[in-house]
């Protein structure tokens, strides 16, 4: 199983993905799933993958390899769309973030004419992707991509994305993550999501991947690998699990506990 995180500020992007793969409990391995396409000075992109391993590497195969946007993705870009429609894209080559979510996604739904037939008559055709990023003149943009190759994109009401073993951490998210929200505080946020699924799901493990850019930059701000020796990971770690106890020692016994029962509370 996987985790990864993409949220997105006013103040940029962060995203973050754990590196635990496995096959059955005596077959796990690292893989990184966090992967960053920058050319600095004009454009920074990452992309986090989950679900079966075999269909992401194909994905990002042909995302390095290039690959043509089809009649129906040319349809919906409207003036961007490429005057010549032959022409092979790359992450590195293709003019909008816009686009690039629609490269991805062509890329996905060209692994499954390949692969899907037959995985289908295995587990089944597994893969989530999140893709954020800017290019020289367009905006910050972050997009979470299904398998079927289509796409939704962050809003000021939802600003950001979990793919992989999500219910852990989204608690967390959901309490404290807005639009408005520093990078440093986003990157401590992301860490406590990770950390407690780490501590519920032994699927998902260390060392984490971190990306940080930083609106405009057009060059990674922060980029990172979390082991589980990291001093402040240990430390910020160790702090919320002081401040929980702490916090649920606080709280109030209920007040209805010495109270006789009422008519509802009674046995059927």
């Amino acid at each position: 199983m996987t985790y990864c995180i993409g949220m997105l500020s006013e103040p940029g992007l962060v995203m973050l993905a754990d590196t635990r793969t496995h096959a059955g409990v005596d077959n796990i391995s690292t893989f990184r799933k966090l992967h960053v396409w920058e050319t600095p000075g004009e454009r920074v992109l990452g992309l986090t993958t989950a679900g079966n391993l075999a269909i992401s590497q194909s994905v990002r195969g042909l995302l390095r390899e290039g690959l043509r946007f089809a009649p129906e993705d040319l349809a919906v870009m409207g003036p961007d769309a490429p005057t010549e429609p032959d022409t092979a894209f790359t992450l590195e080559t293709v003019p909008t973030v816009f686009q690039a979510a629609l490269l991805v996604g062509r890329a996905i739904r060209n692994v499954y004419h390949t692969d899907g037939p037959s995985l289908g008559a295995q587990d089944g055709f597994q893969v989530s992707m999140i893709l954020g990023g800017q290019i020289r003149g367009r905006p910050l943009r972050l997009f979470q991509l299904y398998a079927a190759g289509n796409f939704v994109e962050a809003t000021r009401d939802t600003p950001y994305f979990q793919i992989g073993e999500l219910k852990y951490g989204k608690p967390i998210l959901d309490r404290l993550m807005h639009p408005g929200i520093r990078l440093e505080e986003a990157v401590k946020l992301g860490l406590l999501s990770v950390d407690s699924t780490l501590k519920s799901n032994l699927s998902v493990g260390m060392p984490l991947d971190l990306l940080v850019y930083r609106r405009d930059d057009f060059r990674v701000t922060l980029r990172r690998r979390i082991h589980e020796d990291d001093a402040y990971y240990h430390r910020m770690h160790d702090a919320w699990s002081r401040h929980l106890a702490e916090a649920y020692a606080g709280l109030p016994d209920p007040d209805w506990w010495d109270a006789p029962p009422g008519p509802g509370d009674r046995p059927a």
